[in-house]
């Protein structure tokens, strides 16, 4: 049975090295900086655990007594993929896609790992003993799993060895007979602090001469001499649930992660001292599709709620049956389905490893395309929002609390309203557009649509991988060949008459 919420809770008081402002964080479960983020992750845990969502959330392996979170659960057939959608759904819409690294998240891509283990093995070092020892870990723990996988923007022209300082980014600096030490930063750490363990590795090329850095670990959160350096809380900074709906619940944050001199045990270790395994483990098994499937449902699911906030706006505007205002709202339920279409395409053009009853995962061609489609129209249903809310979104109270003073409260009742939308509504739904346009953590969130996948030069070029040039090539080919110099209109093999 997959942990509670207060076993998840439990877990967090273990000793962690976060820092914000300044300052060593002693508790995550009772700062005010994460507090509530973490009992909304607990949430998720509760659901699967135990209620009506259980059998969505969880599944009991073929020949085990033991049900697991779905997301570690390797699909083979077409309606396991369905259903781990399902599972996806689910989670994002406890927190309205906002949670954008919940557990299943690289819960999913340990999934695919163990779909290919052979990439893990390499000619000096084999991780896929490893390899299933971390899966059964992390699966029968029901355990977070956070990452960073990307080097720290310190000089992207040169390599890792290239660098001015060796210990810029994540190396080995000591083997033994137990392990190995590392020391250096990855970036971003997106919900980190909130893990039960970190796994550390790089996803973009290393070159051939990188081989000290060409390593990924999985370490527990409160290793010594891991340090997680927070950025600005905006949980810390939200006045109220009813003031900041979003940003006081919901604020996974970001960390910086720094090994100092970080001791990890052999049996942590995935890959050691292999450019090709280190950045294979991601691309050539189907770890990265997964994250696309889940991160595909939980956009699906934000643009189902910033698709019912814009017509809650249009309402409480009263302009909702104007026709420019219908226009702009079948244009945002058009993405809306684009987006929910993109999905179902996926998982129905899905691929299988290993033949018949291997593992499988959805379209990597589909799943580039919606890598590149999503960072591209996530600003522009964010503008459609802000051109229906109009002034509404600047001209607010202070604060709720201003509607309980009985001066104030008179006058924000009398001239903060419109038809059928008292003033308390119209405010509660205007702080609630506030936070997901215009705040910054909407800015936070804008800018992670567009680049949690990587950077447009990284996944555009990657479409064009992915996506079978060869075939397009040779359909326009035909066309080509199918005239020549001299034919006149009606004349050519496209004609009704033939040649």
């Amino acid at each position: 049975m997959p942990r509670t919420g207060q076993d998840y809770l439990a877990s967090l008081r273990d000793g962690r090295a976060v820092w914000l402002d300044g300052e060593l964080v002693k508790d995550i479960t009772e700062h005010h900086a994460f507090r509530n983020t973490a009992r909304s992750i607990a949430d998720l845990y509760d659901l699967a655990a135990d209620g009506p969502a259980r059998d969505v959330l969880t599944v009991q392996p073929e020949g085990t007594e033991q049900r697991i979170l779905r997301a570690y659960h390797v699909p083979r057939t077409h309606s396991e993929l369905v259903e781990r959608r399902a599972a996806f759904k689910t989670w994002s819409e406890a927190s309205y896609g906002f949670l954008g690294r919940s557990p299943d998240y690289m819960a999913t891509g340990i999934a695919g790992f163990v779909s290919a283990p052979e990439m893990f093995a390499g000619a000096e070092f084999d991780g896929r003993d490893n390899l299933a020892a971390y899966h059964r870990r992390m699966t029968e723990g029901s355990l977070y799993q956070a990452f960073t996988i990307t080097n720290p923007q310190i000089d992207r022209t040169k390599s890792a060895s290239e660098q001015e300082e060796d210990d810029l980014y994540v190396r080995v600096v000591k083997e033994r007979d137990d392990g190995i030490v590392v020391r250096g930063a990855k970036m971003i750490g997106t919900a980190a602090v909130f893990g039960d363990e970190i796994i550390v590795g790089t996803i973009e090329p290393l070159a051939p001469q990188d081989v000290d850095y060409a390593l990924c670990f999985s370490v527990p959160i409160d290793t010594p001499g891991l340090k997680f350096i927070s950025r600005t809380s905006y949980e810390a900074g939200a006045r109220s649930v009813f003031d900041n709906p979003l940003s006081s619940r919901f604020d996974e944050n970001d960390a910086l992660l720094v090994c100092d001199d970080v001791f990890v045990p052999w049996e942590n270790v995935l890959t050691y001292r292999n450019v090709d395994a280190t950045f294979q483990m991601w691309w050539g098994t189907p770890a990265y599709t997964n994250f696309v499937h889940q991160a595909s449902v939980r956009y699906w699911t934000k643009l189902e709620f910033l698709t019912g906030l814009a017509i809650l706006l249009a309402k409480s505007n009263n302009t909702y049956h104007l026709p420019p205002v219908q226009m702009q709202l079948g244009r945002l339920i058009g993405w809306l389905n684009i987006a929910k279409s993109m999905v179902l395409a996926a998982e129905t053009e899905y691929e299988q490893i290993g033949g018949a009853g291997g593992p499988v995962h959805i379209s990597r061609e589909i799943a580039s395309a919606h890598r590149a489609m999503a960072g591209d129209l996530y600003p522009k249903v964010l503008a459609e929002l802000k051109m229906l809310a109009g002034g509404g979104l600047i001209q607010l109270p202070a604060s709720g609390y201003d509607l309980d003073h009985p001066e104030l409260g008179r006058l924000v009742a009398k001239y903060v309203r419109s038809p059928g939308t008292p003033a308390e509504q119209r405010i509660k739904l205007l702080k609630l557009a506030w936070d997901a346009l215009g705040s910054e953590f909407a800015s936070r969130h804008e800018q992670y649509e567009r680049f949690y996948h990587g950077a447009p030069h990284v996944y555009l070029p990657g479409i064009l991988r992915d996506g079978r040039p060869d075939l397009l090539e040779a359909f326009t080919q035909s066309c080509l060949d199918g005239y020549e110099l001299g034919e006149g209109p009606g004349t050519g093999a496209g004609s009704h008459g033939g040649r």
